[in-house]
């Protein structure tokens, strides 16, 4: 029927714009959650006549992005310096020594290191692995090699990778595989990300044009 045809098209063209939209709403609406229970916060123990104005800034839609922005783009023009380096450095030894706390503050910044150092060459690179079985092809991320223990009982020829999963590519699975097991693609990581989110259904524009080897 033309009236189901269409309304399945119209569908499609307004979902990828509403759900972009729900998730900056989404994301705006957590952080001006958090900012103005900071803010509550400090206005219970500041003079009347101050805490008034506190009350007027939590009613301000999106200023919490504007804060969050605020504060990154003003750490990371202070850590560029040799003396915000320092800084940070003292700042990272504090939580070091906090029990428990340290455990898990270790972890999150090795991660976070590896992922977004730009010397790093963690998920800077598409593949295609075999996985769950052999014979079954999924799209994968390179995100390095094995190292310490591992390394010393695999050898060097070997790669990580992380196997997303779909359509949440957020959660997945970290395998060890041979190089020559693996099949290193030309598309870019946003390119599989796109790949992997739509199941399949939106192949990348260089995967077309290019030839199988």
């Amino acid at each position: 029927m033309p009236i189901k045809k269409y309304l399945l098209t119209g569908l499609l063209a307004w979902l990828p714009l509403t759900l972009t939209f729900w998730v900056l709403l989404s994301l705006v609406g957590l952080l001006d959650a958090i900012f103005g229970g900071l803010l509550t916060g400090v206005s219970a123990v500041m003079p009347t006549s101050a805490s008034t104005v506190i009350e007027q800034l939590r009613h301000i839609p999106g200023l919490g992005v504007v804060l969050v922005f605020s504060v990154l783009l003003v750490t990371g023009a202070l850590v560029s310096n040799v003396a915000g380096r320092w800084w940070l450095r003292q700042w990272g030894k504090l939580f070091t020594h906090i029990p428990v706390f340290k455990s898990i503050y270790n972890s999150v910044k090795k991660v976070s290191d590896t992922l977004f150092s730009s010397n790093g060459n963690a998920f800077r690179k598409a593949m295609l692995v075999q996985y769950p079985r052999a014979g079954a092809w999924t799209i994968a991320f390179q995100t390095g090699t094995p190292g310490g223990e591992v390394a010393g009982y695999l050898g060097a020829d070997f790669v990580s990778v992380y196997v997303p999963t779909t359509p949440n590519p957020t959660s997945g699975f970290f395998l060890l595989l041979q190089r020559s097991e693996v099949i290193e693609l030309s598309m870019s990581v946003d390119e599989a990300l796109t790949y992997v989110i739509s199941m399949g259904s939106v192949a990348p524009a260089s995967a077309l044009q290019a030839s199988p080897k």
